[in-house]
């Protein structure tokens, strides 16, 4: 059910002080640290507090000394509350283990982080982020040596090596920032121009400022500002605005998302809901955002509205292979859960079609091998090979403005490719749980289908169980995969028939593994 202050603005703003104070003298004990792919997060507080980010930096400092991994760590985050000081707290821990750090003196996107490691200035980065969720929840992750997302090995050790830390913080060392600086063991360095000078490897910025189209981006209060900005000056786009410069920890500028809370998602129509305005009246033509971390990216078009990342993902890989902008890559990677119409463009263009498991670590090697002409997920997540392993919602943003100045609106585009390959239908729909379900589904194998010839008036032509329990069928599928953090298993869903059979699919799925 949509909450009916959805689309509205808060009149009740977090309460910044009290949050300030539970940071750093939590009211309960805090929770042990659950450090996934994304790091840890959790509400300010007993789920995230001065203690985790010490804790984790102690981690961290620890595994580069077993592994011998040397060179400077870049420590940061985004415009989140207690965001700077946590990067504080990891910079003090790290200096006062004899590691040097980078601390720019400023908000850093997600995917600035792993440019930075990937070109060779820094060995590793803590990255003080919650992503798009509501402000007042903070986290911290890592990056190691590849740029990329962590993989499950490398988690698992932080984990319980922060954990030993949580349990005896004494073993914590650390400096005061004052004295890391004084020894030459933080410093700052510009992290700006070198990521927007490399961006026109991959956007021809050039067509961007001649075209007649009006642009805008939003930050929607996150790391990117500075970033646009310099892109907007370094490129002369005199034709792109930047329509909020507003950076405030409540975020209270930013319309309330269908749950009643605040969440700065760029592919959710109620906090777009300005951007979808200004093409709508004709104020734009292009309206994009990318989150808090700059790691996801949205945009609407005046044909198009709110334009599905599924959408997106299509016509930015369609228009990449067509304009050589990734060179030698031979495959097109998408996450299960993901719209199969690339499947159909990738056989179109002579292209491999690569599906992995939900998260944007399984691309991190094809992209460092240069495989991908795009890496995409559903969930408004893209690079490509020869940039970061890690999303990159300022690249996808630039990108799709240079599409819209060289071959129109994208949601023509994204038409015609259906014209060509079929229409699919898609949606995704989180039902509430329990623990046993979710365990259940958890256990399911794809050997506990094998009698299972038909779903939805189609053929079962597979069923994969590497993550949740995928079915495929002749022009459709569906994927049930229980939330690592919540109570509710997410069910997505494509079909190349119609509306109505999506609806029938869906209801095939819950009847199937939800009873």
């Amino acid at each position: 059910m949509v909450s009916e202050l959805a689309g509205t603005l808060t009149k009740t703003k977090i309460d910044v002080d009290a949050l300030r104070n539970e940071f750093f003298n939590p009211s309960s004990a805090p929770i042990a640290v659950k450090f996934g792919t994304s790091g840890h997060r959790g509400q300010l507080g007993a789920g995230f507090c001065a203690l985790h980010a010490r804790a984790i930096a102690q981690a961290v400092a620890r595994i580069h000394k077993e592994q011998n991994i040397t060179g400077p760590i870049l420590v940061g985050g985004d415009t989140r509350l207690m965001s700077r000081e946590t990067a504080r707290l990891c910079a003090e821990v790290l200096a006062g283990n004899g590691l040097c750090v980078i601390l720019p003196d400023m908000p850093l996107p997600t995917p600035v982080f792993s440019f930075e490691i990937i070109s060779g200035r820094a060995s590793a980065c803590l990255n003080g982020t919650a992503s798009h969720n509501p402000p007042q929840d903070m986290g911290l992750k890592y990056n190691p040596q590849n740029g990329g997302p962590a993989d499950a090995a490398l988690t698992s050790l932080i984990e319980k090596y922060a954990n030993e830390y949580m349990a005896h913080p004494e073993e914590i060392k650390s400096v005061s920032l004052d004295e890391a600086r004084a020894q030459g063991l933080v410093r700052e360095t510009d992290v700006v121009s070198p990521y927007v000078d490399a961006l026109a490897r991959f956007v021809d910025f050039k067509k961007i400022a001649a075209s007649p189209l009006k642009f805008a981006v939003h930050p929607l209060g996150g790391s990117s500002l500075a970033f646009y900005k310099a892109i907007k000056e370094k490129y002369q786009l005199k034709n792109m605005d930047i329509v909020s410069e507003i950076q405030d920890p409540t975020f209270y500028f930013i319309p309330i998302d269908h749950d009643g809370k605040i969440r700065m998602d760029p592919s959710s129509k109620y906090p777009m809901s300005p951007l979808i305005k200004f093409v709508e009246d004709g104020t734009y033509d292009f309206a994009g955002a990318s989150d808090p971390d700059a790691d996801r990216f949205g945009c609407a078009t005046k044909k198009g509205g709110l334009i599905p990342p599924n959408h997106a993902l299509c016509v930015l890989s369609d228009y990449l292979y067509r304009h050589h902008k990734v060179r030698d890559a031979y495959s097109i990677g998408r996450t299960l859960g993901t719209t199969a119409l690339l499947d159909r463009i990738a056989d179109g263009l002579g292209l491999r079609l690569d599906e992995v498991n939900v998260g944007f670590k399984y691309f991190v090697e094809g992209i460092i091998k240069r495989k991908y002409v795009i890496a995409g997920e559903e969930s408004a997540g893209m690079s490509v090979s020869g940039w970061t392993p890690e999303k990159d919602g300022i690249l996808a943003v630039c990108l799709l403005m240079e599409i819209m100045a060289v071959e129109g609106d994208i949601a023509d585009l994204y038409n015609r490719l259906t014209e060509e390959y079929g229409k699919p239908y898609y949606t995704r729909v989180d039902v509430p749980t329990d623990d046993d379900t979710k365990k259940r589904i958890k256990s399911l194998k794809a050997a506990d289908f094998e009698n299972l010839h038909q779903v939805a008036g189609e053929r079962v032509t597979r069923v994969r169980d590497t993550d949740g329990i995928k079915i495929y069928l002749q022009s459709s599928w569906f994927l049930v995969r229980p939330s690592g953090t919540e109570n509710i298993v997410k069910i997505y869903a494509e079909t190349f028939v119609s509306e109505k059979h999506l609806n029938t699919l869906i209801e095939a799925a819950k009847e199937l593994l939800l009873k």
